[in-house]
């Protein structure tokens, strides 16, 4: 049998170190914890790995600290709209929504699309009423909303009248949630989670529900969700790329981490980050930015971060 493996992000858009209070750092602690906790339970007991980064992510979708599902972005119409997917690796299989606005847990819908494959991506309304044919819970998508968003949508929009959209804080351009994991059975699976980034036009759709770019998994190789400038991860096919490398070069997780990370995306002007474990039960979470909330667990124990812990 395999040593399971969990890991998670929770976005590169972390608040400031220096805007961090006790209160806010043990929060963002407190909640990567809680998913870890709930996604490698599901491992712990013999499960999938697809069930456990889903368990994990659902979890982040829930708590505020997290821009994914209660707590997500506004779009520059004031309105939420969601991105999510899931894939396996023993097969492929995978599922994805986009710009959903009253699902509940979109990555629920997307590990249910990964039953089917065919639709695997749903957009829009036809996403949110799929997911109603199949008994999942919806929201009016006020329920996503949450005061501090609300103030950084305002925020953006008034840099965006000043000019000086590009000296925003990261936390207030973008935010993803995501998980990776390695379950007894030596099967990898990868979920990712979010509200794109404040004051994005509307209809905008990020690298989260393309597969290949912000999620991926490979059970010869890697597991990865990023987070980051979701146009540039699409451009890069980020998470296929890491596969890719491993696959064909032969380098490790973390060398092709890093070479995606503090190489091409950094280069390309990106904030950017990820989490990802192979097939052997190694774990990169390589980040660009001040800080990218963050964590793995083994059965050995649970490690969070956020700044340069």
């Amino acid at each position: 049998m395999t040593t399971p493996v969990l890991a998670i992000h929770g976005g590169c858009g972390a608040i400031p170190k220096a805007e961090l209070t006790p209160e806010t750092d043990r929060a963002a602690r407190d909640a990567l914890k809680r998913a870890l906790n709930a996604g490698f339970a599901v491992l712990k007991a013999g499960g999938a790995a697809i069930d456990a980064v889903t368990e994990a992510v659902a979890v982040m979708e829930d708590d505020p600290v997290f821009n994914a599902g209660h707590g997500a972005a506004f779009n520059r119409a004031g309105v939420h709209e969601l991105d999510s997917s899931v894939m396996e690796g023993t097969e492929g299989r995978a599922g994805a929504v986009a710009g959903a606005r009253q699902l509940r847990s979109p990555v629920r819908t997307a590990r249910l699309l990964a039953e089917v494959s065919d639709p695997l991506l749903l957009i829009g309304e036809a996403a949110d009423a799929w997911a109603q044919a199949h008994g999942l819970e919806l929201v009016e998508n006020s329920w996503f909303s949450t005061p501090s968003r609300r103030e950084a949508l305002a925020r953006m929009l008034e840099r965006e009248q000043e000019g000086t959209l590009q000296a925003a804080p990261e936390r207030d351009k973008h935010g993803t949630v995501g998980a990776a994991a390695l379950d007894m059975h030596g099967h990898l699976a990868a979920a990712t989670s979010t509200g794109g980034y404040t004051a994005k036009p509307v209809g905008r759709i990020g690298d989260t529900p393309i597969i290949g770019a912000g999620t991926w998994a490979d059970d010869r190789t890697c597991a990865v969700s990023g987070t980051g400038k979701g146009e540039l991860f699409i451009r890069r096919a980020l998470g296929h790329e890491i596969h890719a490398r491993m696959l064909y070069t032969g380098a490790t997780l973390q060398h092709a981490a890093d070479a995606m990370i503090h190489g091409d995306m950094t280069a390309m002007g990106g904030g950017a980050g990820l989490c990802a474990v192979d097939h052997l039960g190694n774990v990169a979470l390589p980040f660009n930015t001040e800080g990218m909330y963050r964590g793995w667990m083994t059965e050995s124990g649970v490690f969070v971060a956020v700044h340069e812990d």
